[in-house]
């Protein structure tokens, strides 16, 4: 596969990592569609890089299923699927307000996984209907874990438990797709500068980069997004997680 040929939907396509990967996707030539709950950031940078966008809640069947619609409508196909779509909420198990809430656990964890397995699953099921490349290959999917599924911190019972699911599903459902020609790979991230740390302090900024062994500083969204374009090029890369986090393991 190669990324000028190459037919992606993107959730989370309207910021962040999501956001980097649809321009630098587009930018090589691909054709893309982003989705994501803001429709109106979503469809200006859709408009921006001459791409196409569908508002869709991933954790909803029948959201995600017209969204698919729409991009084979418009793009003739799916070959690419990069979900980038999650929440990360820092709750304590026990904080000053009592036990963690249950709801908000579910709400992580329904994000995060479930909508990462709704989409993937969907994606797939569009994927295996494609022409088979010269290696029978028909599509790829790149889910986004992180490194808190490794060695999450405090507060991080729910993002790292959803996030610990997206590793979990690579190995099995790449080998559940494999007699399809369909891929899965998993990207587990570090401590990037996406719009939930471009919030934080400058000093905060800096003590987190400063954790970071080699480079110390936080993660361009871009470097994220050209990890995902040579995944999709690079045919025998499947069923594996890989960190992209400057060697920085959290305690």
């Amino acid at each position: 596969m190669h990324l000028n040929t190459t037919a992606a939907i993107i959730t989370g396509g309207a910021s962040g990592l999501g956001e980097a990967t649809a321009r630098h996707f587009a930018n090589e030539g691909a054709q893309v569609t982003l989705l994501d709950r803001d429709a109106t950031r979503g469809a200006q940078i859709a408009q921006e890089i001459n791409a196409h966008f569908a508002e869709a809640d991933v954790t909803d069947e029948a959201s995600v299923q017209a969204a698919l619609r729409f991009a084979r409508d418009k793009m003739g196909r799916i070959t690419a699927a990069v979900n980038c779509a999650g929440i990360a909420d820092a709750i304590k198990t026990i904080g000053r307000d009592g036990p963690h809430s249950l709801a908000a656990f579910q709400r992580s964890i329904d994000i995060n996984l479930v909508g990462t397995f709704n989409v993937a699953r969907l994606a797939a099921d569009a994927m295996q209907s494609n022409a088979p490349e010269a290696d029978g290959a028909r599509g790829v999917i790149i889910n986004t874990a992180s490194i808190a599924a490794f060695d999450g911190q405090k507060g991080q019972a729910a993002y790292a438990a959803s996030k610990g699911g997206v590793v979990g599903l690579c190995l099995p459902m790449a080998r559940d797709l494999a007699r399809i020609g369909i891929r899965v790979m998993t990207i587990a991230p570090g401590i990037f500068m996406t719009p939930m740390l471009a919030g934080l302090s400058e000093e905060v900024q800096a003590q987190l980069a400063a954790d970071v062994p080699c480079p110390p500083r936080l993660g361009d969204p871009d470097e994220y997004a050209r990890l995902a374009g040579f995944i999709v090029s690079a045919g025998y890369l499947n069923g594996e997680v890989i960190r992209i986090d400057g060697a920085l393991r959290m305690r």
